[in-house]
C-alpha cells in the first residue's frame, strides 16, 4: 500500500491538483474523512459553507469544520454571505477553528439564498460584491479563494466581476461553468468559461460535469493555465475517479471493494450521530443518490426502498456482490 501511495503520488505531480467540491447533504465531516482514507488524488476537500441564521452560527456547520472532525484530510472551509460584516463574523470563526485558507462561496444557485444575494445571487450586483470582498484586506495571515459561477442571468455578469476580483486579496478562483439560475441543469457554457480563462491572471479552477477521466483530460489539454479541476457529483458517483485520473486512466482493480468499505465506515458513523433508524435510512439514500450510477437499477431500487436495517443490509450486500462479479466478468 505504502508503494503505490507513493507511485499515486509521482503520477499525481503530472496531472492538475483534484479538488473535491462542497455539496450539501453529501460530504460532510463524516465522508470526507471516510473518502480520504480510502481513496486518492484528492488535493483538498472543499467543506459545504458556513453561514449565519437567525444571527447565529449553525451548530452543524462548526461541527463539519470543527479540526478534530476533519483529522487527517485537506479541508477548506467554505464561507457564504451577502454583507460584509457577516463576512467578517464568518471568516472570524472559521479562522478561529485554526484554518488559514478559506473559500467564499460566490456561486451556490439556491433560489432561497441567492434571492438574498448571496452565492450566485451576488454576481450582477458588482457594487455589493466590491463592499463583501474589502474585509479580506484585513486578514494578511489567510489565504482567500473565491468560488463562482458565470453570472446570475447572464456569463458576462462574471467577467465584469474580473477586474474587482483581481484587486481583492483573492489568490484563486473556482469558476463553475453555468449561470445560477440554471442550478445544475442544462450543459456547462465552456466556451464562456474560455472567454473568462483568457482574461483572467489569477489562477483558475474549472468545475462542472466532470464524471469521467476523459472529460478531465479534455479540459486539461484545452486549457493546459489551469490550476486545478474540482469535481462534486463526478466523484459521489464514481469515488476513485480522482485516483484513476492521478493514474492517467487506469482504473483501481479494487475501487468496488473499496467503495464497499466508504459504504461501511460512512454507515457505521452516521448511526453515532443520527437518531434512529428512520433518520439513519434516509441519510443513506443520500448516500445512493449518485453513487455507481452504473448498477443494476433494480438492485439499486431495493436498496433505496429498504423499509428497516436488516432489509437494507441484505440489500446492499446483494448489491455489491453483483458489482463485484461485474468488474470480474468485465
Amino acid at each position: 500500500m505504502y508503494l503505490y501511495s507513493r507511485l499515486l503520488l509521482l503520477l499525481s505531480m503530472m496531472s492538475l491538483p483534484i479538488y473535491f467540491a462542497p455539496l450539501q447533504g453529501y460530504t460532510d465531516a463524516v465522508y470526507r474523512r471516510a473518502h480520504a482514507s480510502l481513496f486518492g488524488g484528492v488535493a483538498a476537500y472543499y467543506t459545504p459553507f458556513v453561514r449565519i441564521e437567525k444571527d447565529d452560527f449553525r451548530r452543524k456547520d462548526l461541527c463539519d469544520i470543527a479540526a478534530e472532525n476533519n483529522e487527517g484530510v485537506e479541508v477548506v472551509p467554505q464561507a457564504i454571505a451577502s454583507e460584509p460584516d457577516e463576512l467578517r463574523r464568518i471568516v472570524d470563526k472559521i479562522a478561529s477553528c485554526g484554518y488559514h485558507r478559506i473559500d467564499i462561496n460566490l456561486g451556490c444557485p439556491f433560489p432561497i439564498l441567492a434571492r438574498r444575494h448571496k452565492g450566485s445571487g451576488i454576481l450582477p450586483y458588482p457594487d455589493e460584491v466590491e463592499r463583501l470582498l474589502k474585509p479580506l484586506e484585513e486578514y494578511a495571515d489567510l489565504a482567500f479563494s473565491v468560488k463562482m459561477r458565470l453570472g446570475w442571468e447572464s456569463p458576462g455578469e462574471s467577467l465584469r466581476l474580473l477586474p474587482l476580483l483581481e484587486s481583492a486579496p483573492v489568490r484563486q478562483i473556482t469558476l463553475h461553468a453555468r449561470l445560477g439560475k440554471q442550478q445544475y441543469k442544462g450543459v456547462p457554457d465552456v466556451e464562456s468559461f474560455a472567454r473568462f480563462y483568457e482574461e483572467c491572471r489569477l489562477p483558475l479552477v474549472y468545475n462542472g460535469d466532470l464524471a469521467t477521466v476523459d472529460d478531465m483530460v479534455v479540459l486539461e489539454r484545452r486549457f493546459p493555465r489551469l490550476a486545478g479541476l474540482m469535481v462534486g457529483r463526478g466523484l459521489l458517483a464514481a469515488p476513485w475517479l480522482a485516483e484513476a485520473y492521478a493514474c492517467r486512466g487506469v482504473m483501481p482493480q479494487d475501487r468496488y471493494e473499496r467503495v464497499a468499505r466508504l459504504h461501511e465506515r460512512v454507515a457505521e458513523e452516521y448511526k453515532t450521530v443520527l437518531q434512529g433508524e428512520h433518520q439513519w435510512l434516509a441519510r443513506m439514500a443520500e448516500f445512493w443518490e449518485y453513487l455507481l450510477p452504473e448498477a443494476d437499477r433494480r438492485l439499486k431500487k431495493r436498496v433505496l426502498k429498504s423499509r428497516d436495517e436488516r432489509e437494507y443490509t441484505e440489500a446492499v450486500r446483494t448489491l455489491f456482490l453483483s458489482m463485484k462479479e461485474k468488474a470480474t466478468a468485465g
